[in-house]
């Protein structure tokens, strides 16, 4: 087979005219383009939003000979050609207000070159709206505007209230001309990763039909399950002969991997379409997405609002909580939820809730791999192979090893994190169990009451209590005392029961006790 993949690249017309693989989405899109005018779209980076805006863009430039073959060749008929804006703002790092501005100018000026520059010393959004209304009078057709990735600079400011509200407020103003200029619109689209709402970008665009919570478009970026089998039947057979696996375990191994993202209640699950292309791409499974980019925003904002990272696994909320975020919210749940890391997993219809969780593995250890570096005194390039000798340690029964390794992670620990230290320990903790969970058996509770943490390997059980500033007569007494050991006493594997105590002044492990 010499398939050619696209990863990377985000050009329909490249795709199309070089050959590359594509998943035909055309039919969504004809609906979308004559049943509406004003949409916008989030979906997690890399799933496939940029490469719907080129195909619009596309369609709408009258490009018929790319959809031979497609469907749209058949449901359009008059291919009218329409001049389109398109506006891609992941281009750019926005540190500060001068880069946004920058952008916006670079596009502004090269559509004034083609539609004019009579207004081109005014502010950004007098300037878009001269440009769409200039666009319309000189092509006797209505302007498609397409802006991708359209909260950029509001995700990198996050972290920054100041300088996210200059972004907010000039954003605010620029989306606006699309209401002002609506007379003169065709259509319009913009994506992102996040919905930003309130008093932010949205809060004037109140005719913008926002899909990315609706079945009926549930498909329109990514790879069903149904189109997996029917565009890559032969590439999972190749696959599954250069990893020595069967075809049905290889798509396993494919869904276990990079499926499970659901944007609605009762949708198809959905493939990472940039894991499963660079999968074929190089005949092995591996973690693709976090290679490409990783959630440092996300991980400043939870540290930021001292969030416990296991209640990130314990998620019921509200459709509106996951549908928008706040600039000003304190909540970095609709942020984790939009930026892909965790997913539709149940549904409440008697209370309108939530369940949510980590779509699939590859999302799930490397959103764990990524957390440890930024919690724990560990660096990004040792992290993996420090739990694979925590790992090591455990299965060989090596307790002080273990511990005096763990007790590394928590040294140095910042003076500001005072107040907050024994969330941070259990951060570290509960990252650094979770990662060597993809390995050995973690559990969290026995049916005689909560324990801190059970760990089970093949020849070992762990019954582990951590506790704050505390003694190890009482940690020792409430292990005998709720009979947590009693609970695996049918196993044969041998029970080992660990106390650990941090200490406030040390800012670390202060002392373990092994019985």
């Amino acid at each position: 087979m010499n398939r050619l993949y696209p990863v990377g690249i985000q050009n329909f017309e490249k795709i199309r005219r070089e050959g590359y693989s594509y998943v035909d989405k055309t039919a969504l899109l004809y609906q979308l383009v004559k049943t509406g005018q004003y949409y916008f779209l989030s979906r997690p980076r890399r799933f496939g939003k940029s490469l719907m805006i080129s195909t619009l863009e596309a369609y709408f430039q009258g490009k018929r000979e790319l959809f031979n073959g497609l469907a749209m060749e058949s449901l359009e008929k008059d291919w009218t050609v329409h001049p389109v804006l398109h506006m891609d703002l992941n281009t750019r790092n926005y540190h500060d207000y001068e880069s946004l501005l920058g952008i916006l100018n670079q596009n502004l000026e090269g559509w004034e070159k083609l539609y004019g520059d009579e207004k081109k010393d005014r502010v950004p959004e007098e300037r878009f709206m001269y440009v769409i209304q200039r666009a319309y009078e000189q092509t006797g057709h209505h302007v498609v505007i397409l802006i991708d990735e359209y909260d950029k600079p509001m995700l990198q400011a996050i972290t920054k209230p100041e300088l996210q509200t200059e972004f907010r407020n000039t954003l605010k103003a620029f989306y606006g001309a699309l209401k002002s200029c609506d007379a003169y619109i065709r259509f319009a689209m913009l994506t992102g990763v996040t919905k930003f709402s309130k008093v932010s970008v949205f809060s004037d665009l109140n005719n913008l039909r926002d899909i990315s919570m609706v079945n009926q478009y549930a498909e329109i970026c990514g790879i069903s399950e149904e189109e997996l089998h029917q565009y890559f039947e032969e590439d999972i057979q190749t696959l599954a002969d250069k990893i020595g696996l069967r075809f049905e375990e290889t798509c396993k191994q494919l869904q276990v991997n990079y499926d499970g993202y659901h944007f609605c209640y009762k949708s198809a699950g959905m493939y990472n379409p940039f894991s499963l292309l660079s999968t074929f791409a190089n005949m092995q499974i591996g973690s693709y997405w976090f290679e490409t980019g990783t959630p440092t925003y996300l991980v400043e904002l939870m540290k930021l609002h001292h969030y416990r990272v296991d209640e990130i696994e314990h998620i019921v909320t509200s459709g509106p909580v996951l549908d928008s975020i706040d600039a000003a919210s304190t909540d970095p749940v609709p942020v984790i939820y939009q930026s892909g890391y965790l997913t539709i997993k149940d549904y409440n219809a008697e209370f309108e809730n939530y369940t949510l969780g980590f779509p699939n593995r590859e999302v799930e250890q490397g959103f764990f791999r990524f957390l440890l570096p930024h919690y724990a005194s560990v660096s990004t390039s040792k992290s993996p192979y420090e739990i694979q000798c925590f790992v090591g340690e455990v299965r060989k029964g090596d307790v002080d090893g273990f511990l005096s390794r763990l007790q590394t992670f928590f040294d140095d620990t910042p003076y500001e994190l005072a107040r907050d230290r024994e969330v941070h320990y259990q951060n570290i903790l509960y990252i650094v169990f979770k990662l060597m969970g993809f390995h050995t058996e973690v559990e969290y509770r026995t049916s005689r009451g909560r324990v801190d943490l059970v760990l089970k390997t093949s020849d070992y059980i762990y019954v582990m209590e951590f506790k704050l500033n505390g003694t190890a007569e009482e940690a020792l007494q409430q292990i005998e005392e709720k009979g947590y050991s009693s609970a695996f006493a049918a196993d044969g594997r041998k029970v080992v029961k660990v106390w650990v105590n941090f200490s406030d002044e040390t800012r670390s492990i202060e002392r373990w006790i092994v019985a």
